[in-house]
């Protein structure tokens, strides 16, 4: 049997290219006859480099070379027409499992859960999926073998678990044999199959090499058998563990052990082989340390083996050379040090350095931190399909419509750098940028472009985007609510490629372009019409449908380098590579990313369907089996450079992370012998790198002080209030003449609720004033529900808003009826403007103000009324001179501010808070008469000091003078930074 292995830390790919060039002599033409296949496609790129590397760049024929993952007919040339059926699209089986699987209503509600959705069908078809393909790979008969793993007394779950499986044990076979077609797990199976049968009847006359392979599965093990049995046949592994006691190997391929060998020892297992029939391949000198590869070894033995560390001796100094530990605070931080560490190896001339991951979230912040450096690192796994420019386009638009395009979907559109409706894309963007200004910001309009396009003419504003916008997506907008999801795709299809039109290029040109496009169209190809399975739904379910469908798709693309110099490329030796694209690969240094439990190794699933000893029970290979293969990646990663990076972060998504056992094994091992990895310095370059030089200053609280031609000369009484509390406020308004945006689609709060009250209050006193009806609280509704009406507020919020409006002009009425037994006013005043002029060092300063409600009484004196549909002011803030705003329409008033008719001492000074909920309206009265000339001088005095303060030009606007007396709305507390400066403030 020719059976080989190389030592773990040899250069695999290179010692094999160069005892194939040994083999075949000074010949050119014999190097080229033959066959190396090799575990991933990466690996097969890799070896024909190394082929480039051992011929000393001379012209060569090299061997075919393929991947056991990409096998079909061409490049094994087998003997023979196969008679198989061609493997239906991976997209049509999704779609039709879903199809099966919202027809299984019964099963729908026996599963308590199961979707009715197709988004969600489409999820739980690809799991579905996931189990055909482990039973195929496995050599199992679902539906001979579900049976046995549900026996009759288990829980009624699972006997309905296992009524649902007849999806895969029936119905898609049934499915399969009517189309011709076979599962591609099943089609990859019989090919292996096949071939093995082919080579063990007629051997070939030119050498077959498997390198690298553990046999995943049976059939490769398989044809591993045949082909260690060829005369020119070899099987090579890399890396065979003789040390380990015979007893804890040979149980390695028995059970489920997620040990770094397992994978070895189950497929010597099946070739019927043991370790001494195993000879050492011819292996080139390795640039790792002789050590590291037993230490590891040693430290990562099985736990029924681990009393061979009772006997281990001093640590050899080679054993932990060129091994470092790196403990960053968090992700970000990793992603930091590990870019600087890979930056720091491009220091070393031909040194190529590698980040190895299977933490896709790590490997994208680890190509941005490079980008700051200049370095554009190629991650070799691609990027998820759904994440690109075109998908995330579609996704938006699918999205917008199906939120009626409401202005945060709508704006996330219109902001995508596709989007350009006919025009040039600069001035699509400063549309979008005019629209969200002055439609999409504050109480945004009704749902549907067609109020859209109403709220954009009344406004005057980017109405000839908002046209556009409707023009392209008319096929959207012509479709039924619901239709068959094909119809809806295309639609959207139509309308994604008249948006993304400029005006000097087509739609589908800048939709498609580069290689993610591409990726995108073939794909929108397929999915399109593999839709055709699938019954009609309504279109509020495309956007997680086309989600779901976009799934687990990778591209490659070179979207890092493009409209960057010319000279810009991926730099040729930097590598970001997932484990599989990893295994046989070696570098001068490699930094082993996120080896974390949970992320490296990952979480053990058995998946929705069956419980662990249900799938031992019909011979469905164990969720540890991915443990040990992560293991094997381990190893294989850390015996691949002379410098390996061990990198952990001590929290991820923001909770502690729980280093990776293999990881706290190796620690364990070396505490024991009184050694410890040394910490890789990158941590502290990455805290360096953003540190201030020198040390910190903490913020200071601003304190403008503007000239006195700034300074604002005219208030309202309401913002004396802010200007006590907080200065700065007035500084930002009135200096720099800054005004708080409103929110995007903002929801009416009380401020609206306010309007309605004052405005209806204003309507009903201006009709009647003096004269009070008999029946004022009927009146008062119907004017507080006219108001509410041309409000324009959303439905829902009338609803709220509607029952407190008859509470709050019951009360009202009652209360009225109570004063006006007193005496009846001789002239009513609402929403009365007033302005008075006062006089400070730096020349005069004008005081407006407008009262909800003034009246003047049969004795001459004043009642001023302010409502309140939120808290009122206590009285004791108003005379501790906190809340002036009462005080100073009565100062207002006393000079004759509201006209000579409303000229006088006022005698009552109250808010009224109507709310009219729990208590429909509440009186606070402030002073007595004979007080509230006191509080009107107070005020008016106070005010005249605080004028002459700031008419000081050295007086600063400060942000929050006053701990005790904070203002209402900090619209300005961002600006001012309060939260570098009063950190413990709210």
């Amino acid at each position: 049997m020719n059976l080989y292995a190389l030592p773990p830390e040899a250069p695999f790919l290179d010692s094999i290219a160069e005892a194939w060039l040994g083999a075949a002599g000074p010949d050119p033409v014999a190097a080229a006859e033959g066959l190396i296949l090799l575990p991933t496609r990466r690996a097969a790129r890799a070896l024909a480099e190394a082929f480039l590397r051992r011929s000393g760049g001379r012209p060569l024929l090299l061997p075919r070379i393929a991947a056991f993952g990409a096998l079909d007919e061409a490049p094994l040339q087998l003997a023979g027409a196969l008679d198989l059926s061609p493997a239906v699209g991976a997209l049509e089986r999704l779609a039709v499992l879903a199809r099966l699987i919202l027809a299984a209503g019964g099963a729908e509600r026996a599963l308590g859960g199961m979707p009715g959705r197709a988004d969600r069908a489409w999820a739980l078809a690809a799991e579905l999926a996931l189990l055909q393909d482990d039973a195929e790979r496995s050599g199992v008969d679902l539906k001979e073998a579900l049976p046995r793993a549900v026996p009759e007394e288990y829980a009624l779950h699972w006997q309905r678990t296992l009524a649902f499986l007849e999806i895969v044990t029936d119905a898609w076979p049934a499915w399969l044999a009517e189309q011709g077609l076979m599962n591609p797990v099943a089609r990859q199976v019989a090919l292996l199959g096949a071939q093995a049968r082919a080579w063990a009847e007629a051997p070939p006359g030119y050498p077959v090499w498997a390198a690298g392979s553990t046999g995943e599965f049976p059939a490769v093990a398989a044809l591993l058998r045949v082909i260690a049995r060829l005369p020119e046949g070899r099987v090579i592994l890399a890396g065979l563990d003789r040390a380990m006691p015979e007893e804890f190997f040979a149980a390695l391929g028995t059970d489920s052990s997620g040990h770094a060998d397992a994978g070895t020892a189950r497929l010597l297992a099946a070739l019927g082989a043991r370790r001494e029939d195993v000879e050492d391949f011819p292996a080139l000198p390795g640039a790792v340390s002789a050590g590291r590869a037993p230490m590891l070894r040693l430290a990562l033995l099985p736990a029924g083996a681990l009393e061979a560390w009772s006997r281990r001796g001093l640590v050899d100094e080679s054993a932990v050379a060129g091994l470092w530990q790196l403990s960053p605070a968090d992700q970000q931080e990793e992603a930091v040090a590990i870019a600087l560490a890979l930056r720091a190896a491009l220091e070393t001339p031909g040194a190529r350095a590698a980040l190895v991951t299977p933490d896709r979230g790590l490997a994208r912040r680890v190509v941005a931190e490079l980008g700051r450096f200049g370095v554009v690192a190629d991650d070799s796994a691609g990027e998820p399909l759904e994440e690109t420019p075109p998908a995330v386009f579609l996704r938006l638009l699918a999205a917008a419509k199906a939120a009626g395009f409401a202005p945060l979907a709508l704006l996330a559109l219109l902001k995508h750098p596709l989007f350009a409706a006919g025009l040039a894309p600069p001035v699509a963007r400063a549309a979008a940028r005019t629209l969200e200004t002055g439609v999409l910001r504050g109480p945004g309009p009704p749902p549907g472009l067609a109020a859209l396009s109403q709220a954009a003419k009344r406004a005057e504003c980017a109405t000839d985007l908002v046209e556009r916008l409707v023009e392209a997506t008319r096929p959207l907008e012509r479709v039924d609510e619901l239709a068959a999801p094909s119809v809806l795709l295309t639609a959207l299809v139509e309308s994604a490629e008249a948006l993304a039109a400029s005006n000097s290029e087509a739609g589908p040109a800048r939709l498609w372009a580069f290689e993610e496009g591409e990726a995108l169209a073939a794909h929108l190809a397929e999915l399109i019409a593999a839709l055709g399975h699938l019954p009609p739904m309504p279109l509020s379910e495309l956007p997680e449908l086309l989600r779901a469908s976009l799934a687990g798709s990778v591209v490659r693309s070179r979207r890092a380098v493009r409209g960057r110099a010319a000279e810009a490329r991926e730099h040729p030796r930097i590598f970001i590579w997932g484990l599989l694209e990893a295994r046989l690969q070696t570098a001068e240094l490699i930094v082993l990313g996120g080896l974390t439990e949970g992320s490296w190794p990952p979480a053990t699933d058995p998946g929705p369907w069956l419980s662990r000893p249900m799938r031992q029970a019909i011979g469905l290979p164990s969720p540890e089996e991915a443990v040990g293969r992560a293991a094997h990646d381990f190893l294989a990663s850390a015996l691949a450079a002379p410098e390996v990076v061990l990198s952990a972060p001590r929290r991820r998504e923001g909770a502690p992370a729980v280093p990776a056992r293999w990881l706290t094994r190796l620690q364990a091992w070396l505490a024991g012998v009184g050694r410890e990895l040394p910490a890789h310095p990158a941590v502290a370059w990455a805290r360096a790198l953003d540190r201030p030089a020198g040390p910190p200053t903490p913020a200071r609280a601003p304190a403008p002080a503007p000239a006195l031609a700034l300074r604002p000369r005219k208030l309202s009484v309401t913002e004396i209030e802010t200007w006590l509390a907080d200065p700065y406020s007035i500084y930002a308004r009135h200096v720099l003449r800054l005004k708080p945006l409103p929110g995007i689609a903002e929801a009416a709060d009380a401020a609206d609720f306010g309007r309605v009250v004052h405005e209806g209050m204003a309507a009903f006193l201006a009709r009647h004033g003096t004269s009070w009806p008999a029946e004022a609280a009927g009146g008062i509704a119907h004017a507080l529900c006219e108001a509410l009406a041309a409000a324009g507020l959303p439905p829902h919020l009338v609803a709220w808003w509607t029952p407190r409006l008859p509470r709050i002009a019951g009360w009202v009425a009652e209360i009225e009826a109570r004063r006006r037994a007193e005496g009846a006013p001789e002239a009513v005043a609402v929403e009365k403007p007033g302005e008075w002029t006062l006089v400070g060092p730096a020349g005069p300063f004008v005081l407006v103000g407008r009262a909800d409600r003034i009246e003047r009484r049969a004795d001459g004196s004043l009642a001023i009324l302010d409502y309140k549909t939120g808290r009122s002011p206590v009285p004791a803030e108003v005379i501790a001179g906190r809340a002036p705003q009462l005080p100073l329409l009565a100062a207002m008033a006393e000079a004759g501010a509201f006209g000579a008719g409303f000229a006088g001492t006022a005698s009552e000074l109250a808010y009224w808070r109507l709310a009219g909920g729990a208590s429909a309206g509440e009186e606070t009265s402030v002073g007595t008469p004979g007080e509230i000339p006191r509080l009107a001088a107070a005020a008016a005095a106070g005010l005249v000091g605080l004028i002459a303060a700031f008419d000081d030009p050295r007086r600063p606007y400060l942000a929050r003078p006053h701990p005790g007396n904070l203002p209402l709305y900090p619209d300005y507390a961002g600006l001012a930074r309060v939260a570098e400066w009063a950190p413990g403030e709210e």
